[in-house]
Order: C-alpha cells, then sequence, then structure tokens
C-alpha cells in the first residue's frame, strides 16, 4: 500500500458523534482504516477552499476526497467510507438506494443544522 492514503475525509472534529464514529471506523476498518487521512475542517479551511469547496459546506456535510482528487460529499462521501469496511458494506449499499438517499440526506441536514445551532457554530 502506498504512503499516500487513499480518502482523505473532511469532518467536523469538534463534534464529539464525529470523533466517536471516526473511532469506530478507524476500529472496524483494520487495515483499510490505515488508508484514510481525516482531517479537520476547520484546521483545513484553506486547503478546502484551494479545492474548490467552501469550508462552511464542508462543516454542514462530510466531504471525502479520493486519490485521484475527486471530491464527494454527503450520503455519497458516508457510502465510499462505508464500503471500505466489510460489516458495513451492506449499509453503503442500502443508504446509497436512489429512493431512500434524498429521504437520508434531508435528516442529515436537518440534525447537523440543529446541533450546530445547539454549539453556537451554525454558519
Amino acid at each position: 500500500m502506498s504512503d499516500q492514503p487513499s480518502l482523505k475525509v473532511y469532518y467536523d472534529a469538534l463534534c464529539p458523534i464525529c470523533r466517536r464514529d471516526r473511532t469506530r471506523y478507524e476500529r472496524w476498518a483494520g487495515e483499510a482504516g490505515r488508508a484514510v487521512a481525516w482531517c479537520d475542517v476547520t484546521e483545513h479551511q484553506q486547503e478546502l477552499r484551494e479545492k474548490g469547496v467552501d469550508p462552511q459546506a464542508a462543516l454542514l456535510s462530510l466531504h471525502v476526497e479520493e486519490k485521484n482528487g475527486r471530491i464527494v460529499e454527503g450520503i455519497d462521501a458516508y457510502v465510499r467510507l462505508m464500503r471500505r469496511v466489510p460489516r458495513l458494506k451492506p449499509f453503503a449499499w442500502l443508504i446509497g438506494l436512489p429512493g431512500l438517499k434524498p429521504l437520508l440526506r434531508w435528516g442529515y441536514d436537518r440534525w447537523v443544522r440543529r446541533r450546530l445551532g445547539r454549539e453556537g457554530r451554525l454558519p
């Protein structure tokens, strides 16, 4: 495996739930987890801007950069991560279903905005 991560995940490291999910993911992913670089949105704002991503948008939705530089966000970003972990592959398939994706996105967006609002960090 190369030294360069095959995925770069931009996430909200100030969020306790997000940190817990990252820890769980790394534990479940095992060796595959080593190919994922976790980047705190608040610490990588300039890097995000250089890639054409508004840091505020990255705070509101998970963003994943693939090795080829392509950035995916939202439910598609979760699918990319989950496909790498055998126990999560069925969930990746499920949340990627066209009929379910918009509903999950709506719920996720509402949850994130409520959380950031409670924390006084809503952009």
